[in-house]
C-alpha cells in the first residue's frame, strides 16, 4: 500500500499474440539471413582474382632482405623475377621497396 491507502497494482507482463510472435520470428529470420550474405559474401571477396597466384605462407621482412632474395629464399626452382611479380601482385604492391617487419604473402611454391 502507498501512502493513502491505495494498493499498489503490478504491471501486467507483456504477452505477444499470434501476429506478435510471427512479427519477432520474421524479424529474427531476417537479421539472420542479412548476416548470412554478408559473411559468405566476404568469404567470397577473399578468394584470389583470375590470375593472381593463390597464396601460401607468410614471411617476414628482415633487416636486409629485398624482393628478390625473398623471393630465392622461397622457391630456389622457379626464376626470381617471376616469384618477385607473384610477391608484389599477392600483396598489392606498386613499387619493390619492403621494410623491416613487414609481412608478406608468398605463392604456393611449385
Amino acid at each position: 500500500m502507498v501512502a493513502g491507502g491505495a494498493p499498489v497494482v503490478p504491471a501486467p507482463r507483456l504477452r505477444l499474440t499470434r501476429r506478435g510472435r510471427a512479427a519477432v520470428l520474421g524479424f529474427f529470420l531476417v537479421v539472420n539471413t542479412t548476416c548470412g550474405i554478408l559473411l559468405a559474401s566476404a568469404s567470397r571477396a577473399a578468394d584470389p582474382a583470375p590470375g593472381v597466384p593463390a597464396a601460401g605462407p607468410t614471411a617476414v621482412v628482415g633487416p636486409h632482405d629485398t624482393l628478390w632474395s625473398i623471393a630465392s629464399r622461397h622457391d630456389p626452382g622457379r626464376s626470381p623475377a617471376a616469384v618477385v611479380a607473384d610477391i608484389r601482385r599477392l600483396n598489392d604492391l606498386s613499387g619493390s621497396v619492403v621494410h623491416p617487419g613487414e609481412s608478406l604473402l608468398l605463392p604456393r611454391a611449385e
